[in-house]
């Protein structure tokens, strides 16, 4: 794990709300129709619209977060879902440990 993908992911409250918004999807998104939010994430047009962000906005989001090992992307029937990494989550938690 990248400590600089972490730290340049983690910086963005944006990014961080997205995270937040994640770990509890039944919480905070619609059903939805071409996958379960928990098995399979949240399709990213509803994390898109929730942010309230343009498409190409968010895929840059996902990218960066998507690269630090934080998220799990996964495509289907055109679309993308997003989920969190949780194994990458509990590295990046060690690894801001070591460094602080």
């Amino acid at each position: 794990m990248a400590p600089d993908r972490v730290f340049r992911a983690l910086a963005n409250d944006k990014r961080l709300q997205i995270l937040e918004w994640l770990r509890d999807p039944t919480r905070h998104f619609p059903p939805q129709t071409d996958g379960d939010l928990v098995k399979d994430g949240v399709c990213g047009l509803f994390i898109a619209d929730k942010l309230g962000v343009s498409a190409p906005t968010l895929s840059e989001h996902m990218r960066v977060l998507t690269a630090a090992g934080l998220v799990k992307a996964k495509r289907a029937k055109g679309w993308t879902f997003y989920k969190r990494d949780e194994p990458g989550l509990k590295a990046a938690r060690r690894l801001l440990g070591e460094v602080l």
